[in-house]
This record gives C-alpha cells, sequence and structure tokens, in this order.
C-alpha cells in the first residue's frame, strides 16, 4: 500500500470521525428539545444547583489567598469550579450554555426556532431556580461568615467586580466563555467513558475560569450572592475587613441585569450556539458535500 493510499483512508478515518461527532450533537439538541418541560426543568434545577455549588467551592478554595501568585490560585479556583460542569455530565442535568448546542439539530431541521427557543428558555429559567435555591442555602447557612467573614467580602468583590465591564466586553467575555465551555461539551461526545468525559472538561473549565471569562449561569449566583451579603451586612462588617458600604455601591440588582446578565447570556450564546455549534456543523455540511459530489463525478466516468 502506498503512502498515498494510507493518507487517504486516514483522511477518509477522520472525516468519518468528524462526522460522528457532528451526528452525537445533532442527537445531542434534539434530545434536549424532545424532553418533556417537567423533565427538562428539573434537570436544569439541578444543573443550576450544580454550577452554583461549584462557584461555592471557588470562593472556598481562593478565599484568604493573601500573597499567593496570581495565575496560580486562579486555576486552583478554576479546577475546583469544573465540579459543576463534572456533575452536569455524571449526574444529569440541563444546562443552559452546553444546550446552546441544540443549533446543530436545528440547522439539521430536525425541530423548528419555536421549539428550540422553548428548550432554551425552559433550561435557562430552571438553572435560574436552581441557582436561587443554592444562595438560600448559604445564606441560611451563613457561609458569608467562614474565615472570619472574609468569604462574604470575597463574594462580593468579586460579584461587583462582574458588574463594572461596559456591554461590549461583557458581551465578548461571554462568548469567549462559553466557546470553551462547548469544546469541552463537543469533547465529551468522542468518548462513552464516564471518567474520560469528566477529565476532557477540566482544563477548558479551568482556563475560562482562571481568565476571568463570564458564564450567565455561574452568574445567577455569584452576583445574587453579593448583592444576598450587602443586604445583610451592617457598616460594622466593612470596616472590619478594610472597606466601606459606599465601595459596594456599584452592586446593584439593576447593575446585575443590565450590564452582565442580558451581554453575558447573548455572548455565551454566540460562543457555544454559533462558534461551535453552527460552525462545526457548516464545516461537516460542507465536507459531506464535497464527499457526495466526488462519488458523483467517480460514478460518472465508470
Amino acid at each position: 500500500m502506498s503512502d498515498a493510499d494510507i493518507n487517504l483512508i486516514h483522511s477518509k478515518q477522520k472525516i468519518e470521525q468528524e462526522q460522528g461527532i457532528v451526528s452525537k450533537a445533532e442527537e445531542f439538541g434534539y434530545e434536549k428539545v424532545q424532553s418533556s418541560f417537567a423533565k427538562s426543568f428539573s434537570l436544569a434545577i439541578y444543573a443550576g444547583m450544580f454550577i452554583s455549588i461549584a462557584f461555592v467551592f471557588y470562593l472556598s478554595v481562593t478565599t484568604g489567598s493573601g500573597g499567593a501568585p496570581w495565575g496560580i490560585i486562579r486555576l486552583v479556583g478554576g479546577i475546583a469550579f469544573s465540579l459543576g460542569l463534572i456533575l452536569v455530565i455524571v449526574c444529569g442535568g440541563e444546562l443552559f450554555t452546553s444546550t446552546v448546542l441544540s443549533t446543530v439539530g436545528w440547522a439539521q431541521g430536525r425541530f423548528n426556532t419555536t421549539q428550540l427557543l422553548k428548550c432554551w428558555g425552559r433550561v435557562y429559567l430552571g438553572n435560574l431556580v436552581g441557582a436561587m435555591i443554592l444562595l438560600a442555602l448559604v445564606m441560611a447557612a451563613k457561609m458569608y461568615l467562614l474565615d472570619g467573614g472574609e468569604w462574604g467580602i470575597h463574594a462580593m468583590i468579586i460579584a461587583q467586580g462582574k458588574l463594572e465591564y461596559d456591554w461590549s466586553q461583557a458581551f465578548a467575555l461571554g462568548i469567549l466563555c462559553n466557546f470553551l465551555v462547548c469544546l469541552a461539551t463537543w469533547m465529551t461526545f468522542t468518548s462513552k467513558d464516564t471518567l474520560a468525559k469528566s477529565l476532557l472538561v477540566v482544563l477548558p473549565v479551568a482556563m475560562f475560569v482562571s481568565s476571568g471569562f463570564e458564564h450567565s449561569i455561574a452568574n445567577m449566583f455569584m452576583v445574587p450572592l453579593g448583592l444576598a451579603i450587602k443586604a445583610v451586612s451592617d457598616p460594622a462588617y466593612y470596616v472590619a475587613h478594610g472597606h466601606l458600604v459606599s465601595d459596594f455601591d456599584h452592586l446593584t440588582f439593576y447593575n446585575f441585569i443590565v450590564h452582565n446578565l442580558i451581554p453575558v447570556t447573548l455572548g455565551n450564546i454566540f460562543g457555544g450556539g454559533v462558534l461551535v455549534g453552527l460552525g462545526y456543523w457548516s464545516i461537516d455540511r460542507k465536507k459531506t458535500n464535497e464527499k457526495t459530489l466526488d462519488q458523483t463525478v467517480t460514478a460518472q466516468n465508470r
């Protein structure tokens, strides 16, 4: 067998593998869209809780880091946060940021735009409910008093920091975040092994968290957590940690919705649904069309 024949075989195997992943992505979206409201909404609640508990983990391992290297602390926090997506994959959950990959099934004509948007809507709402449940539990447990209250101050600083971007910056950070989240999800389509899937998502998630990219569902928990801690704290709490109440004036519900949640959500849709989902679908369609054309030409030449 010549080198040309070997290269041709390898090329065909690669194309078949890529087509297989796109087909799995198509089925991934189709199953989500066809799922009943009760099942989809319930799983979305769990996913919202999983992502929220991962942020609790992030806060716990990064609070009080002191003079530790900035990048190392964020990397450790990012690895801790990857717990959220691992729980979604292993335990089952409907997460909005990965659900936007259903654009592949939509592009293939498996379901219409109305069905797609209804699916996204119920998952988004379910994630919000899950985040609020976890928020209530964290506040009831008074976790913000951990490390002498430093945990709560750290949470408020992070929450306010998310509201200081302009609209275009928040949108871009949302794109970057879900580009990575959906690439992580895309990689899980290549394996049937649960442990392998879990390991595949760790670095992409750690990268987006440590780089400060914006995840709409994580922010549904993180920013309201900062708002809740701000609401229950008295001036003495701020002073004890070297802050004033006025230091957190920018941490408001209005700023959260307008300057973070809306642009980040739209960025997440574009980064995952368009750049990853429709991007790979369009490449696969082009390769399929080229293959069909080659087969037609070959048949005509016989």
